[in-house]
């Protein structure tokens, strides 16, 4: 099974506004409310691809229920912890002339709250994939990472890792199976500009030998580079397509990825998997389908 952790869920308001004027009323022209959330995009698109998998999290107040039941609506299993204060945040993401957000800081998660999560995590088995992206509340320890998959060590799970900066950097002992810094993240890990192809490859590989098994490395328009755990780096190209989004586009690579590789192990097959399923979500206002998916595989063919 695969189970996705998102710490802080969110509910985006997206409100989009002609030509927005500070100090003034203002009407909008449009406004979409999303379940948001990175480990909630994975679970999102493993679904749209097929694969069960299940949220966990905390989620808080009408805010909380709303984001439980747009999950639950896309078909993902929800085993989501009830917080007894507090309101899931709401993100306003304004859209006009350019693109203003506003991310709320989201409920105060307790010692309490987090032993109920460890004991949910406790129940995952032998050949489980936990998945742990996006950042963190304030109120958990800044090593709530690295502590989980500690805890988590003798029961022969694999962790795929979406995070920036220590959060990724503090994990990488713990051996994780994937993880999936983009270039920028890259660089800012390292505190240096990286300017080619083998530069990114370099640096990458300094991330294996600190202990990632398989580090992807995306790169928005200009593709993506996987170092694989045996084998050479690849660099593949993304599809030819319009983007409409880059939120969830990442997400999106990451359980595309885990989608080909569970299908028959094969790191090539997966990396072009993840490839088309993140392109399909940039390509779209929504997150990517399985229809979006294969045709763009077939693009890539």
């Amino acid at each position: 099974m695969i189970n996705t952790i998102t710490l802080n869920p969110s509910l985006d308001y997206i409100v989009k506004v002609d030509s927005f004027k500070v100090d003034a009323l203002n009407r909008s022209l449009e406004e979409q409310v999303y379940a948001g959330g990175k480990g909630i995009n994975v679970s999102i698109v493993l679904k749209n691809l097929g694969v069960e998998n299940t949220a966990l999290g905390y989620i808080a107040g009408f805010t909380g229920e709303e984001i439980s039941r747009q999950v639950k609506e896309h078909g993902v299993n929800c085993d989501f912890i009830k917080l007894k204060n507090g309101l899931s945040r709401i993100n306003v993401k304004l859209k006009s002339d350019g693109e203003t957000e506003i991310n709320g800081s989201g409920p105060v998660i307790t010692e309490t709250d987090l032993q109920n999560l460890y004991e949910k995590l406790n129940s995952l088995t032998k050949g489980d994939y936990l998945i742990l992206s996006g950042s963190i509340p304030n109120s958990v320890p800044d090593d709530i990472y690295e502590n989980i998959m500690k805890s988590l060590l003798d029961k022969g799970i694999e962790f795929v890792v979406d995070a920036t900066k220590d959060l990724l950097l503090k994990v990488l002992k713990y051996k994780p199976f994937l993880i999936k810094p983009n270039h920028h993240e890259l660089a800012e890990m390292f505190n240096i500009e990286l300017k080619s192809d083998e530069d990114i490859i370099t640096y990458g590989k300094k991330l294996q030998e600190m202990g990632a098994k398989n580090v992807l490395i995306s790169m928005a328009g200009d593709g993506a580079i996987l170092l694989p755990e045996n084998g050479e780096p690849i660099k593949r190209e993304v599809p030819k397509g319009v983007l409409k989004n880059s939120v969830g586009a990442g997400d999106s690579m990451v359980a595309g990825f885990l989608c080909g590789y569970l299908k028959n192990k094969n790191i090539d097959e997966a990396f072009k998997m993840g490839i088309a399923t993140g392109s399909a979500s940039a390509f779209s206002e929504e997150l990517a389908t399985k229809e979006q998916v294969e045709e763009l595989l077939l693009q890539m063919k």
